[in-house]
C-alpha cells in the first residue's frame, strides 16, 4: 500500500433499505489506519455518484451500465405492497398482482422495480420518493409496491405489509467504475465476499518467504525434517530396537533354521 492509500479514506456510497453495517464493522477490525466513510444516496442518484468520483464504490440497486461499472450482485430482495391495517389484502399471507387491479397504487418517482406496466389503477399524481408514497398509504388514498427493505425503513405503526409473489424484484449489488478498481475497492471486494483475512485471493495474503529463510515458514519446515530417521532410538524406545516389531526379529530366526540343512545338502 502507498503512502496516499494509507492517509486516505475509503468513500461507501449505499441506496435507502441498503443496511452496511456487518461490512464496515469488519473493515475497521481490518483496516484500522484507514476510515471507511458512508455515503448515504437516493437509488436514482447512485450511478452518477460514482461516476463524478465522489464514492469509491457503493451498494446499489441493479441494474447498471455494465459498460462502465464492474458489480458483484450480493441479494435479491423479497417484494412487498405496503397497506393500511384495516385493509382487506391483510387477510391473506401473500397476494398476486391481480389481487391489486382495482387498487390505487402509487408509483413514485424513485421507484426501484423495472415494471412493463405498474399494477393496479394509477394514482393521480406520482409522488417525488418511496417515502411520500408511505405517506399516502397512511392517509389512505392507495398502496405501494416497495422492496421489503424499503417497508421496514418506512415502518409506521398503522401499517403494514404483504408478500407480492409474482410482482419484479429488487437486487442490490456492489457497483464501482471498471476503470478504478484500486486495492482498497479489492479489500472491500474481499469482505463482501467473506474471504478471510489470509485469503490467498485477499490482497492481504502473505507471500511465501525464501526458502531456508531463517526464521520463516520454510526454516520450521527444514527443521522439521531434519528429524531423526524412522529406527533411530530416542526417548523412552532407546536400546529396545526389537520392541517395535517383534514379529519382524521372530520371523527372520525361522527362516535362518530352515536355511541350515539347505546349506548341509
Amino acid at each position: 500500500m502507498t503512502g496516499s492509500e494509507e492517509s486516505q479514506a475509503f468513500r461507501l456510497a449505499y441506496v435507502p433499505g441498503v443496511t452496511p453495517a456487518k461490512w464496515v464493522r469488519i473493515w475497521n477490525e481490518r483496516q484500522p489506519g484507514i476510515p471507511l466513510n458512508l455515503l448515504a444516496v437516493p437509488a436514482a442518484e447512485a450511478s452518477d455518484v460514482l461516476r463524478a468520483g465522489e464514492a469509491d464504490a457503493g451498494l446499489v440497486r441493479l441494474p447498471v451500465d455494465r459498460t462502465f461499472f464492474s458489480a458483484i450482485p450480493l441479494y435479491t430482495e423479497t417484494t412487498v405492497v405496503v397497506v393500511p391495517k384495516d385493509h382487506v389484502i391483510t387477510a391473506a399471507d401473500e397476494v398476486t398482482v391481480q389481487d391489486l387491479a382495482d387498487e390505487v397504487v402509487f408509483h413514485p418517482l424513485d421507484d426501484v422495480f423495472d415494471w412493463d406496466r405498474p399494477p393496479g389503477e394509477p394514482a393521480f399524481e406520482r409522488p417525488a420518493t418511496t417515502e411520500d408514497a408511505v405517506e399516502l398509504v397512511a392517509a389512505g388514498v392507495g398502496l405501494v409496491v416497495v422492496p421489503q427493505s424499503l417497508a421496514r425503513l418506512y415502518h409506521r405503526k398503522d401499517l403494514t405489509y404483504r408478500s407480492l409473489v409474482d410482482a419484479p424484484e429488487s437486487s442490490v449489488a456492489l457497483a464501482w467504475p471498471e476503470d478504478a478498481t484500486t486495492d482498497l475497492v479489492e479489500d472491500f471486494i474481499g469482505i463482501v465476499r467473506g474471504r478471510t483475512v489470509n485469503s490467498s485471493r485477499g490482497r492481504k495474503a502473505q507471500t511465501p518467504e525464501p526458502k531456508g529463510k531463517a526464521g520463516g515458514r520454510t526454516g520450521d519446515a527444514a527443521g522439521a525434517r531434519r528429524k531423526p530417521a524412522a529406527g533411530k532410538a530416542t526417548g523412552k524406545t532407546a536400546g529396545k530396537p526389537a520392541a517395535r516389531n517383534p514379529r519382524a526379529g521372530s520371523d527372520v530366526s525361522k527362516g535362518a533354521k530352515r536355511r541350515k540343512p539347505r546349506r548341509r545338502a
